[in-house]
């Protein structure tokens, strides 16, 4: 039986929205339409937090702490009066009856519905394979994964047989997008520095970083000369790049790429994603990646008075490409949204389309070394390393945020040190180690 709906009842006339998501597109559309009299907002998201999935890698290899990159909701919306938020999972939508349903069995009716909510790892047909190779979307992932790198050292140190050392100091990372290069590039980091000086047994620096990717270069979204950079970068970090190989398998013994296992004990996943399946709650066509076609105002085509962005949409530049599921497209995207719709509810008027702004394509491959295109601008190097973090840290909600961030990567700067560099008692492989398993056979996570 389903619950009363659990929404704050909205004031007799006002127009009720609710956002599901309260990643950039939801939070910013909820911004948006703050202190807009006659609508009140509700955002429903399941964690109680907004948080800079850009930065995700950096909580997993220990650079900054997780608190870093998030912030909780209720307290970024705090002076929005018109705007509530509930911490629920929506698991449907009733578009006749106008009401997202959550996993409780609360009901909570809407006038419009603004749908944000992301997405998620795509193992294109091997669900198996996320159990030994995560993926990077949560501050949950992130501390998993960090757990592992760390405890690879710490097992490896305790390792006698030089086969099994050798699995536990390998490192594969799958997918040679930005994320997998950042993720290879960071890891790199901490062992040939963070590291370096810590252990007596094992030298960290001697650990073998993978990075795998399908196609024939890394970075492809980037101009050749930047890829050619890019993985010149990640070599002389002394990551092990190899392009046009097809991960055929992945197992807790390692992956197998060209019908050849390489034993690792550390798998990172960063090959691709897919849209969350909010497209089946609406009972829509989607694309083949779970995206949700839109029109140019970004409102769900056959769906009156539904609207999906971020990585949920499927949304095109003026050139007709696809936007790139980026979270600079999704703040444009949210920040459109809420004077769109507040102009469309308030006063009648019809928006104009959406048009992104690109603020260039970025990536960071080491301690002072990125790529960014932008236009016809194209930076490598330290440079590029400069603009990639200005970019970010403008990008993190909270004056906080900002300064422990900044102040954070300038202490890694200058001494080569992580600051986050511990792992839970709470994770199981850990307390698999203490409690007497074989070094080289830690559990996957």
């Amino acid at each position: 039986m389903d619950r009363a709906q659990t929404a704050p009842p909205a004031a007799a006339g006002q127009h009720r929205v609710v956002i599901v998501g309260g990643g950039f597109g939801g939070l910013t559309t909820a911004r948006g339409l703050g202190g807009a009299e006659g609508i009140a907002v509700t955002l429903i998201d399941r964690r109680n937090h907004h948080l800079f999935q850009p930065l995700l890698y950096q909580v997993a290899t220990a650079v900054i702490a997780p608190g870093e990159i998030a912030e909780p909701i209720r307290a970024i919306l705090r002076w929005d009066r018109n705007v509530s938020v509930l911490m629920g999972e929506v698991v449907g939508v009733d578009t006749e009856g106008r009401t997202v349903r959550l996993r409780d069995g609360a009901r909570v009716p809407y006038d419009t519905l603004v749908l944000a909510t992301g997405a998620t790892h795509s193992y294109f047909g091997h669900p198996e394979w996320e159990r030994f190779a995560p993926g990077l979307k949560t501050l949950d992932d992130a501390r998993r994964i960090r757990a592992r790198v760390l405890l690879a050292f710490e097992a490896a140190e305790r390792e006698d047989d030089p086969v099994a050392r050798e699995r536990l100091l390998t490192f594969a990372v799958i997918g040679g997008g930005p994320t997998g290069v950042e993720m290879a590039g960071a890891i790199a980091g901490l062992a040939h520095h963070a590291l370096s000086q810590d252990f007596r047994r094992i030298d960290p620096k001697t650990a073998r970083i993978l990075l795998i990717e399908a196609a024939p270069r890394v970075l492809g979204t980037f101009t050749e000369d930047l890829s050619a950079y890019a993985r010149q970068a990640l070599e002389r970090l002394g990551v092990t790049v190899l392009t046009e190989h097809a991960v055929e398998d992945v197992s807790e013994e390692g992956v197998t790429v060209a019908g050849k296992l390489i034993p690792a004990a550390t798998i990172v996943w960063g090959a691709g994603v897919r849209a969350s399946s909010a497209g089946e709650w609406l009972g829509v066509e989607t694309t083949r990646a779970g995206h949700v076609p839109v029109g140019p105002d970004l409102a769900v085509i056959g769906r009156p008075g539904i609207y999906a962005l971020g990585d949920l949409a499927m949304t095109k530049a003026e050139d007709g490409k696809p936007l790139p599921g980026l979270a600079q497209v999704a703040d444009q995207q949210g920040r459109y949204l809420g004077r769109a719709l507040r102009d469309r509810i308030l006063h009648g008027k019809a928006p104009k389309p959406f048009r992104f702004r690109s603020r260039g394509n970025l990536a960071i491959i080491g301690h002072n070394s990125g790529v960014v295109q932008w236009d016809h601008v194209k930076l490598k190097g330290f440079p590029a390393w400069v603009v990639w973090g200005v970019a970010h840290v403008y990008l993190l909600v909270g004056f906080h945020n900002r300064l422990v961030v900044t102040l954070r990567w300038l202490w890694a700067y200058l001494s080569f040190q992580r600051g986050a560099r511990l792992i839970s008692e709470r994770d199981e492989a850990v307390m698999a180690l203490i409690r007497g398993t074989p070094p080289g056979r830690i559990p996957p996570p």
